[in-house]
């Protein structure tokens, strides 16, 4: 969610929408909608329809945060690894968009993407409570694309089944 670390690029790269690959700044929010056959819910045979929206990370954009967290099921924070300043962001965005919508860690992902010719050190990367607690992804659509569309994938899958729970849960409470 953070400006100029790339999620414009990876949300186009995770959906297949375009193969836009330039990197260039969103302006408030682009909602990609998008169907996953490898996702189903309740084991239905049907992919989950799904709506991604990719948010600008300008501050500028704040008063648009409401409208962009209302019934959101899941959060994933984009970051670019390879500047500082994105890290301290990244709490921001957690208590905006996770906490106080009161979502669990599970349904947040983060992704430290990396630009290409950035390099891709994964090893120097700690993060401080309660990120620390969240689903870490390096993605790096040079050298390891597929690597980010499986953990995208399995991030998906948790989603549905969370709500599935949820919904069972719900149904079971109105029988008793």
């Amino acid at each position: 969610m953070n400006a100029s670390s790339g999620k414009t690029v990876l949300a186009n790269f995770l959906t297949e929408s375009s193969d836009i690959t330039e990197y260039s700044p969103t302006q408030g929010v682009r909602i990609l909608e998008f169907e996953n056959p490898d996702v189903t819910s309740n084991n239905k045979g049907t992919g989950c329809e799904f709506e991604l929206w990719d948010c600008g990370g300008d501050p500028k954009f704040e008063s648009c945060w409401p409208a962009l967290m209302k019934d959101a099921h899941g959060v994933v924070i984009v970051f670019n690894a390879d500047i500082p300043s994105h890290r301290n962001e990244m709490e921001t965005w957690y208590s905006c968009f996770v906490q106080q919508q009161s979502l669990q860690d599970t349904q947040c992902m983060l992704i430290a993407h990396h630009k290409p010719g950035s390099g891709d050190d994964k090893g120097s990367l700690s993060l401080s409570p309660p990120l620390n607690k969240l689903k870490l992804v390096h993605s790096n659509l040079e050298d390891d694309p597929e690597e980010i569309r499986m953990e995208f994938l399995k991030y998906l899958k948790s989603i549905i089944n969370s709500m599935s729970e949820s919904r069972d849960r719900e149904e079971m409470s109105i029988m008793t």
